[in-house]
């Protein structure tokens, strides 16, 4: 990808300040260089490639409104911008569009197209290894974690969805993970 590096990631500093400055060319420029990365963080969020693309557009659109706010002595560009397309993601699915089923507790095609694939590794861990480890939380705590960390639900969102108190939902989902990690080694 062109933005790797340090001359990258200063061509996309200039851009961004052009962005900032109203350069329709600069933001199409922009685009092109960092369009396939945000879409790749917005899908993994969205549930359909369709959601995906609009979350993508409103967090393009944020991205135009808001590139005065970019600070590089903050953040580089695609750190930034990547912030905007998750949370323009997130935004999305909590909206309800992308919601699953009440009845439906969430581990396996939707669980499985977010897992590493089998025989492949990230970081040492395996896709059977964490659906092993998911699998072994009770249905209740699995649909918990997996809709607070695959979907971007609050703890509120959880409360209700759960009929559990929102201190409940953030004990559950604290031990829940403290369970995966040792389920995992200690990773």
């Amino acid at each position: 990808m062109v933005y790797q590096g340090s001359d990258g990631v200063a061509e996309l500093v200039a851009l961004m300040r052009d962005v900032a400055s109203r350069d329709e060319t600069a933001f199409k420029r922009l685009y092109d260089r960092t369009s396939a990365k945000l879409f790749a963080v917005v899908r993994r969020i969205a549930v359909s490639e369709a959601a995906a693309e609009e979350a993508l557009q409103e967090a393009w659109v944020r991205i135009w409104n808001h590139a005065d706010r970019f600070d590089p002595a903050m953040a580089s560009p695609i750190t930034w911008m990547t912030t905007i397309a998750r949370h323009a993601a997130i935004d999305a699915v909590r909206k309800g569009a992308e919601r699953v089923s009440k009845t439906t507790v969430v581990i396996d095609e939707e669980l499985a197209e977010k897992l590493p694939a089998p025989g492949s590794t990230t970081d040492g861990l395996t896709g059977p290894q964490l659906r092993r480890c998911l699998e072994g939380l009770e249905p209740d705590r699995r649909g918990m974690v997996l809709l607070a960390y695959s979907y971007g639900y609050s703890r509120e969102e959880l409360s209700r969805r759960f009929d559990k108190p929102v201190a409940t939902v953030k004990t559950i989902l604290r031990r829940s993970l403290i369970a995966l990690k040792e389920c995992l080694g200690g990773r």
